[in-house]
């Protein structure tokens, strides 16, 4: 630890987390303001149901994914079968395709003029819907299986780390005990790996809570699109910023909850090493049917619309390689990596001052600057605008008053509040990635800097950069991705004019035209999978 830290690095470390938790801040504020016209009509007739929908929504998609997660997890973890090792890394791919693109997918296939159910009336003779049932597609329960094909991963990484991690000894007890791989997975492997679910189910409970695309493509109301719609067709930033309370409140409890349930739950257990892992072998049927589940989901949350979106976007590559394309292309780029290294940069100067201070207090601006992951991308939108419109009004104002003409809206009518957004909700992935790499560098090497007369800016870039070089990569990746993906927070704060891939994508699937658009989904989802190789290879290093 450094005792003599500079107080200017203390200094800006609380800036920068006061200015990243500002817009948590302006939302509560303007929410608390008195807006009866809409809110109050909106509480009247429609709120409720966009309550029950969203808590709906978020049960049956975590339901869904934990059923598609914990098989495949337990099989890639503790058995041998065809294909294995394929599928312990390929089961991550889904995260890489946007829910909006397999939802307009599967909408194709399956809805009424889709291929399916056109092959179904030529084959039984049904004239018209009233002479078959079909379960339709775009409802929430569509919505729920098309989110939850795209988050299991989430579940899954997490399971299958918890499900290898278990001590072989157990195992080999187990089955002294006659327990068969089921009732061993039943009675020990599950329970045992419930913290790791339970950690699974409340990061797939948050990116549902913050869906927008699918949702809105499927016509569910929900908070997510109540939001949306409160502010585009109300105009009433007040309004849209209770309903985000609101929705904040819904991802908190969540968070809330899956902590106090595991609040007495202790777990000890000898990892097993790399070479002392036990596997159930699987033959015959047993082996096919392991096989045929990854496969299956594996086909169905990514394979299947891949092909899909390559099929389209080789049908209509005239039209979709055009100027707007590289136009919109050069937009996500340059965003993406502005984010990036800003993320980066607010990362290193918040984990240093954690990691050299002797202060407890300055553990705190890294957690709080960590906090703005959790804001919905609708919800951040109307947090920034709020404190942001007043500047624009307050510059504008004084601009008069001093006789100038009017800058206009020099901060909400640019592309700089959108990267303000961006940075403020991705920075908790950039300081988590350092935050990891730290804790690899032994805290002798600073007793020892400060014993040669570093000062604290020597030791950070003498040798605590070169030490944090694959953190500091993995967050510039990370968080990159993350941009080109991000949709709901550009969508409302991008300034007239302005589109990047995401919005681009997301406007042929709302006019039904996302084979103009599939080229451009198909980036997204190619630059998607690099972040999930590189996890990939990460793993397997640290086997």
């Amino acid at each position: 630890m450094i005792l003599g830290l500079a107080k200017r690095w203390s200094v800006a470390s609380y800036t920068l987390a006061l200015l990243i938790v500002m817009p948590l801040v302006a939302l509560i504020l303007q929410s608390l303001l008195p807006d009866e016209a809409v809110f109050g009509h909106l509480m009247a007739t429609v709120l409720p149901t966009y309550i029950s929908n969203t808590l709906l929504l978020i049960f049956w998609v975590v339901i869904g994914a934990l059923i598609f997660a914990i098989p495949a997890a337990w099989l890639v973890a503790k058995c041998r079968f065809p294909g294995r090792n394929i599928f312990q890394w390929a089961l991550l791919l889904p995260l890489a395709m946007p829910a909006y693109v397999v939802a307009y997918v599967y909408t194709d296939l399956f809805d009424y003029a889709g291929p399916v159910q056109r092959t179904l009336r030529s084959i039984f003779g049904w004239q018209t819907p009233h002479d078959y049932y079909f379960p339709e597609v775009r409802s929430l329960g569509g919505a729920a299986i098309m989110l939850a094909l795209v988050l299991f991963p989430y579940i899954y990484l997490l399971a299958r780390t918890a499900f290898m991690e278990q001590s072989s000894s157990l195992g080999h007890a187990a089955r002294v005990m006659g327990c068969s791989p089921w009732k061993s997975f039943w009675r020990l492997s599950l329970p045992m790996a419930r913290p790791a679910l339970a950690v699974g189910a409340t990061l797939v409970a948050m990116e549902t809570a913050a869906d927008f695309a699918t949702v809105s493509y499927f016509a569910v109301p929900t908070l997510t699109t109540a939001v949306y719609d409160t502010w585009f067709e109300y105009g009433s930033l007040t309004a849209a910023a209770k309903l985000s309370t609101i929705m904040l409140l819904v991802v908190f409890a969540m968070v809330g909850f899956e902590r106090f349930a595991r609040r007495k739950q202790q777990l000890f257990q000898k990892q097993s090493a790399p070479g002392e892992l036990d596997y159930y072998s699987l033959r015959g049927a047993k082996a096919y049917a392991a096989t045929g589940y990854c496969l299956t989901l594996l086909f169905l949350a990514f394979f299947l619309p891949f092909i899909i979106l390559v099929q389209y976007a080789w049908g209509y590559f005239a039209e979709s390689w055009n100027a707007k394309f590289f136009e919109y292309s050069f937009n996500s780029l340059w965003i993406s990596l502005v984010v990036s290294l800003i993320c980066v940069g607010i990362g290193i100067v918040l984990m240093f001052v954690r990691r050299v201070s002797p202060r407890k207090a300055d553990m705190l601006p890294s957690r709080l600057a960590s906090t703005g992951y959790a804001l919905p991308g609708t919800v951040l939108a109307i947090g920034i605008l709020v404190p942001f419109t007043q500047l624009d009004f307050a510059i504008n104002d004084l601009a008069d008053y001093l006789g100038l003409p009017g800058p206009g809206l020099i901060l909400t009518g640019s592309s700089f509040i959108l990267i303000c957004a961006f940075c403020i909700r991705f920075a908790a992935i950039a300081i988590g990635s350092i935050e990891n790499s730290y804790k690899r560098i032994s805290p002798s090497l600073d007793m020892a800097s400060v014993t040669l007369g570093l000062t604290p800016k020597s030791l950070l870039a003498r040798v605590h950069i070169p030490l944090l070089r694959k953190g500091i990569f993995a967050g510039l990746l990370l968080v990159f991705i993350e941009c080109m993906k991000e949709l709901p927070a550009a969508l409302l704060l991008r300034p007239i004019g302005f589109e990047n891939l995401a919005t681009y994508v997301f406007q042929f699937v709302s006019d039904e035209q996302l084979e103009h658009g599939a080229l451009a989904a198909i980036v997204i989802v190619l630059v998607g999978l690099v972040p999930l190789i590189y996890l990939n290879r990460s793993l397997e290093q640290e086997k």
